[in-house]
């Protein structure tokens, strides 16, 4: 385990996210920091998407790289829902 340095803004927000969400700064700043990695390795995925591999990799015996890089086509049992084609609003009759 090592020490981050992070600006005294960051530290303030860590404490108010911590505190509104029962979380400790250092809680806080992990999460934020596991929603980032997966992120960045999963683009296309939304915050609910991100969650879901949370818990699973926890269910799993924790977020580590491998796990991470995996996603949601590992069996994770994630699946995007395919894009609908939106209907078209049906012209004004005059």
């Amino acid at each position: 385990m090592g020490i981050v340095k992070i600006s005294d803004l960051m530290h303030e927000n860590l404490r108010v996210a911590g505190n509104a969400l029962s979380r400790s700064i250092n809680a806080q700043a992990e999460h934020w920091m596991r929603i980032g990695m997966l992120s960045e390795l999963h683009p296309g995925l939304d915050h609910q998407d991100l969650s879901r591999l949370l818990i699973q990799a926890e269910l799993a015996g924790g977020l580590d790289l491998a796990t991470a890089m995996a996603g949601p086509d590992a069996g994770s049992g994630i699946r995007r829902p395919a894009l609908q084609p939106q209907p078209q609003p049906k012209a004004a009759r005059a």
